[in-house]
């Protein structure tokens, strides 16, 4: 057992940094009504967590192939706990999305490390055994979230959401000192500091700019100012990494359509099918009067089937085209999210779960043969930047589509209210005291919340269909080179 040891280390880790995306979820309405939050409070809470995860991924991997990466390891996860307790003692909004902005950073050092760190720990089957328990262990992170927030937040409260991570963070932290061995590349250069500054200030303008549509309009000189310092920090980065000698995210990677089917479609994935849960979960608690526990379990649909298929498609369809994998995924997260668009006024959270579970179907499907795809798309001494580009673009996808539907679900619920409602005690999670003060609102709140869910539902269903479209015309079966490129970047 002893040498399983260190994929008990890495896999702690990995649980406790993908947990906490989704963990959050059903604990906002409680949030809200402790720190008196305001939508944009909320959208933040989530996003400011994953920017920082999604911003920093490809810059911690390259300082820990640099400096080590059991050092960066267990550096992220001290920064992690020590901003986890943070959270749980913040007074103000404010002082949560800062945190959880640092919670993000200490993400992206261990979620940038883990697989270099199995790959170092273990050789032959023993890696093989070890990267499918690590991938199982992401799956049912992604599972787990919202049911351990809803527990936690129903039975003690919501600052244990963080607060849970200090023990795990402990005892990883111990686990990996003693059985853990460092490795660094000798040939690896230094950060791309000016790349990484600007895809930052890219992705963090663009999703400021999504966020405050909804207060300052599509028209106005904020919005239309954000959206240019976005466009001009992109083309920065663009412009130094087609120079730089060693850049943070090779150029020449997308020459490959295949590579930039994978990387358009695993973002709009995480958009299409996860993003509208944070306002799902509002609609359950606050307007349908549902605990944090049951609105965790009202998303199990999604998570047991995705659960299922991964295994079934892993066994089944090893092998298959990557564009009937993962476009048939996307495909079937469209049409899943398509199905949720038949919410009404008078629905329950039946109404959610035909919806639910034709996404997971399609996030099973996807999911598991996204990451080969992009790497057998690429050249072996590329693979692993390759995957660190595809957990960024589904990070940026899950921090990018927050706010969009958001904005959309804002538009939505505000056109559908009578006038003089105020429509920021609905979604700063306040719903259920507007209703109990004045019964005579319940139908125009109810109507509202199933109008903006509804539009929301309709631009993911777009999107997902959209990323099928894509991947479907840029990927094509990989060559015999690619695939035995792509075999020997699971051995690297």
């Amino acid at each position: 057992m002893r040498k399983w040891l260190p994929l008990t280390a890495v896999c702690l880790g990995a649980f406790m940094l993908l947990v906490d995306v989704t963990i959050v979820t059903v604990a906002l309405p409680d949030m809200a009504k402790s720190l008196h939050t305001t939508f944009a409070d909320l959208q933040w809470v989530l996003d400011g967590y994953a920017l920082a995860l999604a911003a920093l991924l490809l810059g911690a991997g390259s300082l820990a192939d640099r400096i080590g990466r059991r050092a960066v390891y267990l550096a992220g996860l001290g920064l992690f706990a020590a901003a986890s307790l943070a959270c749980g003692l913040a007074t103000g909004p404010g002082q949560l999305i800062a945190f959880r902005g640092v919670q993000g950073i200490g993400g992206a050092a261990m979620f940038a490390t883990t697989m270099a760190l199995l790959s170092q720990a273990y050789q032959g089957r023993d890696r093989g055994i070890a990267f499918g328990v690590w991938g199982s262990v992401n799956g049912a992170a992604a599972a787990a979230g919202p049911v351990l927030g809803g527990l936690l937040t129903e039975h003690l409260d919501w600052r244990w959401i963080f607060y849970v991570n200090l023990p795990v963070s402990t005892v990883a932290i111990a686990v990996t000192l003693k059985v853990v061995k460092e490795s660094r590349n000798p040939q690896a250069a230094g950060v791309d500091l000016p790349g990484l500054l600007t895809f930052t200030l890219a992705a963090g303008s663009l999703t400021y700019a999504l966020i405050r549509v909804g207060e300052n309009g599509w028209g106005s000189t904020t919005t239309l100012g954000l959206f240019a310092l976005a466009a001009l920090a992109l083309l920065a980065f663009l412009l130094i990494e087609a120079r730089s000698a060693r850049p943070m995210l090779d150029l020449a990677l997308f020459r490959s359509p295949a590579f930039a089917g994978m990387m358009v479609g695993g973002l709009l994935l995480s958009v299409a099918a996860f993003s509208y849960l944070v306002y799902t979960s509002l609609w359950l608690q606050s307007v349908r009067g549902m605990g944090p526990v049951t609105a965790g379990l009202s998303m199990l649909p999604m998570s047991i089937t995705a659960f299922v298929v991964a295994g079934v498609a892993g066994k089944r369809l090893h092998g298959a085209p990557a564009h009937w994998t993962v476009g048939g995924g996307l495909a079937l997260i469209g049409l899943g999210a398509l199905l949720l668009a038949l919410i009404g006024p008078g629905s329950s959270w039946t109404v959610l779960v035909p919806g639910l579970a034709v996404t997971g179907a399609g996030v099973g499907l996807a999911t598991p043969a996204m990451a080969a795809a992009a790497m057998a798309a690429v050249p072996a001494a590329r693979a692993g930047m390759a995957g660190g580009a595809l957990n960024t673009a589904r990070q940026l996808g899950n921090a990018l589509g927050i706010a969009v539907l958001g904005a959309v679900f804002k538009a939505g619920l505000d056109h559908a209210l009578p006038a003089g409602t105020p429509a920021e005690a609905l979604t700063g999670g306040r719903a259920g005291e507007l209703i109990t003060r004045s019964p005579a609102l319940a139908p125009a709140v109810h109507g509202a919340f199933a109008d903006g869910l509804r539009d929301a539902f309709l631009v993911s269903g777009a999107l997902g269909l959209l990323g099928a479209a894509l991947v479907f015309a840029l990927v094509r079966k990989p060559t015999a080179h690619q695939e035995a490129d792509a075999r020997q970047s699971v051995t690297v």
